[in-house]
């Protein structure tokens, strides 16, 4: 597991912390801010997840 796949997890976890509370206040800018922080984090998990069969591929 690299860095880009923990941070990418990181940025989906605080993104639906952000769309929960922005769902529970009413403010659309939160919610939205969230959906937004998820779909950076998936991209980067897929990123960093391409890196590592990249990488395990070089090495075998």
């Amino acid at each position: 597991m690299n860095k880009d796949r923990i941070e990418g997890s990181f940025d989906q976890a605080k993104g639906k912390v952000k769309e929960a509370a922005g769902k529970v206040t009413g403010d659309a800018k939160l919610e939205t801010e969230g959906k937004a922080d998820q779909v950076k984090g998936k991209v980067q998990n897929a990123v960093g997840g391409a890196k590592d069969k990249m990488k395990e591929a070089l090495d075998n």
